[in-house]
């Protein structure tokens, strides 16, 4: 029989943080890492871009469909993703977990380890964070980001005229979730991919980037389209007309469609965490290399569907049931 794994209240705090941090590499921007009282970072900018976000046990994961270390590279994501569509890049990770006493080591040593490899892919480094005790996991994630000397993009640039355009999968994650909600079989429907982009989201960083210097207005759609372009909307004091024909479904989600029985445009257009990006621009030909016009920014507010507003539900929100 095997060994009964230790759990965090039996090695301590402490150990935790340790085991979490011993092997980390640091970039440069990090002058004093985990250890003291406070980390040190630099911000050759002079300006900081900060997110924060938090996944629940329960409300954002289950360890039954996601392992610890997914759990801990899609919390990265999220963070890193919104850091992206500010037009920065992200330099430094401060992390809290919650646990049970009981929670094996092992979690949150995946956990850590995820978040960590994910941060240093980007050049990022983990340089603090906290340690506590609560009824389920939580893992909380605050990102530094560093504008590199440019002008942030902000949700509030968005002018009548400009073309709408996304880049990155959109529905997957929501397809992927959907699959594991029915018990389906998407191992044998070919559709692991789907359940892939939920478990671990990936953000099309390099192409949020490229649009930094042309996109008038940037977010990543997390909440689902519809939402998060509605955000475009109330900020910039703007309405956005969506070419329902310029989303097409992949084949994958359409078989993943057909396969429950339902309408893979929802998925498309309220979907969130695959953690793609929404921007707009001036002309057509300021989109850089993998963004697809879906649209155009009008007089008015709100967003429409084919020149009809849009009806039901937009995507997610935290206190919906």
């Amino acid at each position: 029989m095997s060994p009964r794994p230790r759990t965090v209240a039996e090695i301590g705090e402490f150990a935790v943080i340790g085991r979490a941090t011993a092997s980390r590499t640091q970039p440069a921007s990090t002058l004093l890492g985990p250890g003291d009282d406070a980390a040190i970072v630099s911000a050759s900018d002079g300006r900081v871009a900060v997110s924060a976000d938090m996944l629940v046990e329960g409300r954002h994961f289950r360890f039954d469909w996601s392992s610890p270390r997914e759990v801990g590279r899609k919390a990265l994501a999220q963070n890193a993703a919104d850091i992206f569509a500010m037009g920065a890049s992200p330099t430094a990770l401060v992390v809290s977990i919650g646990c049970p006493a009981d929670t094996p080591v092992d979690v949150v040593d995946a956990i850590s380890a995820g978040i960590g490899e994910a941060a240093e892919e980007l050049g990022a480094g983990v340089v603090g964070g906290d340690l506590v005790q609560s009824d389920q996991v939580v893992v909380s994630v605050t990102v530094l980001g560093d504008l590199g000397g440019g002008e942030p993009v902000l949700r509030s640039g968005a002018g009548i005229g400009d073309v709408v355009a996304v880049t990155g999968g959109l529905g997957r994650s929501a397809a992927g979730l959907a699959l594991l909600r029915a018990g389906a079989d998407y191992g044998a429907a070919g559709l692991d991919g789907l359940v892939a982009a939920h478990r671990v989201p990936a953000p099309p960083y390099a192409a949020a980037r490229a649009a930094s210097d042309s996109a008038t207005s940037m977010t990543d759609v997390s909440d689902g389209l519809l939402a998060d372009l509605g955000h475009l909307c109330a900020a910039s004091g703007v309405s956005i007309d969506v070419e329902s024909a310029l989303l097409q479904p992949g084949t994958d989600i359409d078989v993943a469609a057909e396969l429950l029985g339902v309408d893979p445009r929802e998925w498309i257009m309220t979907g969130g965490e695959d953690h793609a990006f929404a921007a707009t621009f001036r002309e057509e030909s300021d989109l850089p290399e993998g963004w697809t016009r879906i649209g155009r920014v009008r007089d008015g507010s709100g967003v429409s569907i084919d020149g009809s507003p849009a009806t039901g539900g937009a995507g997610w929100e935290s206190f919906s049931v």
